[in-house]
């Protein structure tokens, strides 16, 4: 069957050193894929299961994490998960959970992460953001913008949220990076097992903490709460943590970095931005969508649904391309131009549906307030160095950005 042909595709998308290409060659190949076989077969050799249906069309990855009845997040939500045949934290952290569970824990998390409740802390993003900047320009030559910026606005502000001392942030930040993504192509999956387990065991210990002395901080809200009557297992909690503070570092900081990149590449977008011809508002969401951080989710089916003409199966795994979703020409107007006043811009980037990210309000914070510290105390952006990419089948972005801050005049 063509439309099943590895060939088609001409790479393998687990591999991380698929997506360290050139970006036109992926922008084509999810092009011949959105046209040719939207939901594509790929076989995989020595994993639990034999492949895995890739969607790549905006509306069918829509309708897919929209249909919470024939598709599950409980066993597994990314290829690393998926492939294994499951994730342990299913059924006890939110974004591997489904059903009433599901809805219980989000409403819980919720309390802490509404619009309301985060104002002040959205309030401390900007003055962060903006005394982050201020120094990045004072170092002259010497700025990495992902070492001395990106990595400290979102890190420190969850830190915040989840009661984290000072202290301990750069320890959670060097965890979180091991966890997800290897900066160097030699990092291996058991070191990102290591990371993982060691953030578990840090928030098992803060949670006992917060048992005995609760505070205004979401491990205190999950260790004291109760649902039905009952307090949460030790593993949600930890679980949920680990959740918070890993989807709420990655996102923006490697949201931002790539930001700084693409208005380096794009100098005109860099003008429109300063001289305020475009709003920082809509900038954010071209961010999101040319960077789309969280290149892909994952799902299982629970039933046999025809999804664009093919037949997918009880327990396939089902992997929705928001890289290729916010690219889709059938949706975005010239998807392929980094257009900062792009509107409307209905991105994928925090995913849709009963799963949509808890924390997009205050990722949109975080960049919103980097972008506008940026065009405040900077006259242009310079690059001093090679910028190092990550290495990864899952995010997108960038380790390293060594630039010259140039202050406004």
């Amino acid at each position: 069957m063509t439309a099943t042909t590895p060939e088609l595709v001409g790479t393998d998308l687990t591999d991380p050193w698929t997506f360290l290409g050139p970006r036109e060659d992926l922008w084509a190949m999810w092009r011949r894929l959105r046209t040719d076989s939207p939901v594509h077969w790929h076989p995989v050799e020595g994993r639990a299961v034999p492949g895995f249906w890739v969607v790549s069309r905006y509306h069918d990855v829509m309708s897919v994490y929209r249909d919470a009845r024939n598709f599950t997040s409980e066993r597994g939500n990314v290829l690393a998960t998926l492939l294994e045949g499951g994730d342990s934290a299913a059924g006890k952290m939110l974004a591997v959970t489904d059903g009433a569970r599901h809805r219980e824990l989000r409403n819980l998390m919720l309390k802490a992460f509404a619009p309301r409740v985060l104002e002040p802390v959205v309030d401390g993003v900007r003055a962060r953001a903006d005394r982050l900047i201020r120094e990045g320009v004072a170092l002259g030559e010497d700025c990495d913008f992902a070492r001395d910026v990106a990595e400290h606005i979102p890190m420190a502000t969850i830190a915040d949220l989840l009661g984290v001392p000072e202290s301990d942030q750069p320890y959670l930040l060097s965890l979180t990076k091991q966890a997800l993504s290897a900066e160097e192509a030699g990092q291996t999956d058991e070191d990102a097992v290591l990371a993982r387990n060691e953030l578990l065991l840090y928030f098992s210990e803060l949670a006992e903490d917060r048992r005995e002395d609760p505070r205004d901080d979401v491990v205190s809200v999950l260790a004291t709460a109760r649902i039905d009557g009952e307090p949460l297992s030790e593993q949600e909690i930890v679980l949920n943590c680990y959740s918070v503070i890993i989807g709420g570092d990655e996102t923006s900081r490697l949201s931002m970095i790539c930001a700084v990149k693409e208005l380096i590449e794009h100098p005109e977008q860099w003008r429109r931005l300063k001289a305020g011809e475009v709003a920082v508002e809509s900038a954010v969401e071209e961010v999101l969508r040319w960077v789309t951080p969280g290149m892909h989710f994952g799902r299982r089916a629970l039933a046999d649904v025809e999804l664009a003409g093919r037949t997918v199966r009880a327990g396939d795994v089902v992997t929705l391309w928001n890289s290729s979703a916010n690219f889709d020409e059938e949706v975005f107007e010239r998807p392929e131009v980094f257009d900062l006043g792009r509107t409307p811009n209905k991105h994928v980037s925090f995913g849709y549906g009963p799963h949509f990210c808890l924390g997009a309000y205050l990722g949109r914070a975080e960049i919103h307030a980097m972008l506008t510290a940026l065009r405040t105390h900077v006259e242009r952006v310079e690059p001093t160095g090679q910028a190092r990419p990550i290495h990864s089948n899952f995010l997108h972005g960038y380790s390293s950005l060594p630039v010259s801050l140039h202050p406004a005049r």
